[in-house]
């Protein structure tokens, strides 16, 4: 839209004219010109006001005298200072309130989805249902060292509007021809500062009230950095959508009104007139962002970080095209600077999340032999860290710092990160947190007095790993199928070593071997040595019943695996020994003593296996 005021051409005034009309709106000398605006009344007498002031600037020009001189200055002062309060008043009274919530529509309807965005993820829905169950424990865990017009804002589609910016009229188009004549007067007259000053006072108050109805705070580094964490991921969510609106609709169209105003009545001066309304704004937007970019790190920081730099990020052209001008500079460097220690940040986070992992000190069994809270934290973790593996492929380009292969140092473990060649820096990363992890989980399953809970231990949490990396299409892709299967080898190894260290010596009660006296087979059974064998089954059978229903393993599917493997096992050895056997006690005294389980009741027994629940103190028994 051209704002440029048409040529007028009415009769030329002679100076005493213009100088009487001039003078009728004195609001110094006139009760009158105090209580009316010259803009808010007829027409006919706006165009009258202009015409004299432009007589009046023309006689600077072509006055000598000293005296005609003083007159014509005294003149363009009370002109100037007229001008002033109406350039103020136009601006007030016909500033449209902009409601935050369409802009926030607006700005929703035109952004695709964010690639990263967590609400709709199923990997953070079911990560959040997990870490609902411990997420007190892991927090324990986690120290780490670490008003106007009525009328409707429209959306217009500028020369400089791109699929992001969003420009939106402020002001009315005809009140802007108004700005535009007095503004040129103000300035041709040497009046620019008094002009940029009033129209940046009432344009910044603008910006503030807008400012306030996105929720954007005028905080300081030191306010951000004081507060809790808690109330910063809220602050970072209003941030990061109130930032969007402010650079691609506020700051934007704060910029075409001042084009519309300002462009051609002298050199830069739009841009002068912007950037006295914005700057103050743009520096306590990107103030909240900058302070959280060098505020301490933690793990629990990392994926709101992302989201800041993401969002960030996105806006940097809109940023470059809305500060496009040498004064506006210092923005776009600081914008840039901050999306670089953003990006720091996300790596030194990953990196202490590292050494964290490695050197999480509990030592306190888990009961049960379950999942240990630090399993599902880290597991969870780096399940959110897939969800924005797009923006880490990006900021991570290099292998852990720790891990080498045979480092010699016994507080980590060791890597080959040659089986790993051809990978990305960020999944690499990603398998030696679940080494680390493994690492530390070794250690913690030795604080067992056990050894069969230890390995019970091992599978259930190695298990829950592989399930978290099978659970999730980017964590699986990332991780890598021969790394997976490795995992799946460790959890299965675990449950043989548990079976090894829990039934062997239960099915060693089970054996032929020094039951037999010499002579004929039948009839060279020790029926004493029969009953000790009996005896110390029965005893092992229900301690290991005793103690190992209060064993937990969560996953239905594993619990059911491990159950039948055991019962194959068991179940066919106890019916053959006792098929062998069972006359030779059933024929002397009190056979109940010695043969007090059939096979179904051992059956049955093991269903009562890894429930984490106590049973009663002797197993449930049918009739023999």
């Amino acid at each position: 839209m051209d704002s440029s005021p048409p040529p007028m051409t009415p009769e030329k005034l002679p100076f005493s004219e213009a100088e009487k009309i001039i003078l009728r709106w004195d609001s110094t000398a006139s009760e009158e010109a105090r209580e009316k605006m010259i803009f808010d009344g007829d027409r006919h007498e706006v165009d009258r006001y202009l015409q004299a002031v432009d007589e009046i600037q023309r006689s600077i020009s072509s006055t000598s005298l000293s005296d005609d001189q003083n007159k014509v200055n005294s003149a363009v002062q009370i002109a100037m200072a007229r001008l002033e309060d109406e350039f103020r008043n136009i601006l007030i009274s016909n500033t449209i309130p902009i409601e935050a919530d369409s802009i926030t529509e607006q700005e929703q309807e035109q952004q695709p989805p964010s690639s990263s965005s967590s609400s709709s993820s199923p990997v953070h829905h079911e990560a959040a249902n997990d870490s609902n169950h411990c997420n007190d424990e892991a927090n324990k865990l986690f120290r780490f060292n670490s008003e106007g017009t009525g009328s409707s804002v429209s959306v217009n589609s500028s020369y400089r509007s791109t699929s992001s910016i969003r420009e939106i009229d402020l002001i009315p188009s005809e009140v802007v021809y108004d700005l535009r004549c007095i503004a040129e007067r103000m300035i041709s007259s040497g009046y620019l500062r008094e002009c940029i000053q009033v129209y940046g006072s009432v344009r910044k108050s603008a910006v503030d009230a807008s400012f306030r109805k996105l929720g954007i705070e005028k905080l300081s580094i030191g306010d951000v950095q004081r507060l809790e964490w808690e109330q910063l991921e809220t602050k970072i969510r209003r941030w990061i959508r109130a930032a969007k609106v402010c650079v691609r609709t506020l700051f934007a169209s704060e910029k075409k009104l001042c084009e519309q105003i300002f462009d051609g009545v002298g050199t830069c001066i739009d841009d002068a007139c912007f950037m006295e309304t914005v700057k103050g704004p743009a520096i306590q937007l990107f103030n909240f962002a900058e302070a959280i970019s060098i505020s301490r790190r933690s793990p629990e920081k990392l994926f709101k970080i992302l989201d800041l730099h993401d969002a960030l990020m996105d806006l940097i052209p809109d940023i470059d095209l809305v500060f496009d001008s040498k004064s506006s500079d210092s923005i776009r460097v600081q914008a840039a600077e901050i999306l670089s220690r953003l990006a720091e940040a996300a790596r030194g986070i990953l990196s202490e999340f590292e050494n964290a992992v490695l050197r999480e000190p509990s030592k306190v069994p888990v009961p049960g032999g379950t999942i240990h809270p630090l399993t599902r934290y880290v597991m969870n973790y780096i399940s959110l860290i897939s969800d924005y593996k797009m923006t880490l492929n990006e900021l991570i380009v290099s292998k852990p710092s720790t891990g080498s292969r045979y480092s010699g140092d016994p507080s980590t473990p060791d890597m080959d990160f040659e089986e790993l060649e051809g990978k990305a820096p960020l999944s690499i990363h990603l398998i030696w947190i679940i080494v680390i992890l493994q690492f530390n989980l070794d250690g913690k399953s030795t604080h067992y007095k056990d050894t069969s809970l230890s390995h019970l231990f091992i599978m259930n949490n190695v298990h829950y790993i592989v399930q978290k990396v099978r659970g999730s299409t980017e964590l699986r892709e990332m991780i890598g199928d021969d790394y997976l299967r490795k995992l799946t080898g460790k959890f299965r190894q675990a449950a043989t070593s548990y079976q090894r260290a829990t039934w062997v010596r239960v099915l060693y009660c089970l054996r032929d071997e020094g039951l037999h006296v010499s002579g004929g087979f039948s009839s060279g059974v020790s029926k004493s040595a029969l009953r000790e064998r009996f005896k110390a089954f029965n005893a092992m059978f229900e301690e290991v019943h005793r103690t190992q229903c209060v064993w937990l393993i969560p996953d239905s599917q594993l619990r059911e695996e491990l159950r039948i493997s055991i019962s194959e096992k068991l179940i066919p050895a106890y019916r053959s020994f006792l098929g062998r056997f069972r006359c030779h006690i059933e024929s002397g005294r009190h056979p109940e003593n010695y043969i007090k389980y059939s096979v179904e009741d051992l059956e049955d027994a093991v269903l009562d296996f890894f429930e984490g629940i106590p049973v009663s103190q002797h197993l449930r028994r049918r009739s023999n």
